[in-house]
């Protein structure tokens, strides 16, 4: 949701002031309207009284766990979140993740790497109740509930695939350009090597194709990028 004259509202969950304090500067001059909270109940008063568009969210509060109430977020509503923490091993960013994290972020962090990953994930499609699944062909897509079925059995995708998949979705017929689906997909950063993209369409290919060696519906469009067709 875009507010306050198109800036976007992002509400900081973060109980060190040092954090609060700079994060509440440097957001504000990037151009958002930032929200501040330091434990869970200002946070839950404030999603109430103000949806934001994004949600800054630490692990460790005063009053509870980040992570748990990202998983209440994500089942109440379709606010992204990006969890911030000081923790930085592989099993707290995948559960992380897991329970509807849009991104993880480790402290310390660039501002301006954070900034890159915020505005990629306000980027992404966001659906309304009406609006809950994409058709083309015998594919499904369910972008609620992150799920994918081809003829009625659900295909199995990582959380990137799905993510691309949706972006393809959400401008279905129109090309997709490869520096989009980077900047949107992987955070703006600047990736000579793109293998990481094809193999990603590669996969999608292979899992929701007929005849991935000739896709009727994921084609590339040759020096440009890609077009999703019904």
């Amino acid at each position: 949701m875009l507010s306050h004259e198109g800036r976007s509202v992002v509400l900081v969950v973060e109980d060190e002031p040092s954090y609060q304090e700079a994060l509440n500067i440097g957001l504000t001059v990037e151009g958002f309207v930032v929200l501040g909270a330091s434990n869970l109940a200002q946070a839950r008063q404030l999603m109430t009284s103000t949806r934001p568009d994004l949600v800054l969210l630490d692990v460790m509060l005063p009053d509870g766990s980040g992570i748990d109430y990202c998983r209440e977020i994500f089942d109440s509503s379709r606010v992204p979140v990006i969890m911030v923490s000081a923790r930085t091993s592989e099993v707290d960013i995948v559960l992380g993740l897991e329970i509807g994290a849009a991104d993880y972020v480790t402290k310390p962090y660039r501002l301006r790497e954070l900034v890159a990953r915020m505005r990629a994930v306000l980027r992404r499609p966001i659906t309304n109740d009406d609006d809950e699944t994409i058709t083309f062909g015998d594919v499904r897509i369910d972008l609620v509930r992150r799920t994918v079925a081809k003829q009625g059995i659900e295909v199995e995708l990582s959380r990137k695939e799905f993510d691309l998949l949706a972006l393809f979705a959400s401008r279905l017929g129109q090309v997709v350009t490869r520096d989009v689906c980077l900047d949107t997909l992987w955070w703006g950063l600047e990736l000579t090597d793109t293998r990481t993209l094809d193999t990603h369409v590669k996969r999608l290919r292979q899992k929701i194709e007929s005849d991935p060696a000739n896709p009727r519906h994921l084609l590339t469009i040759r020096g440009v990028g890609f077009r999703l067709d019904a």
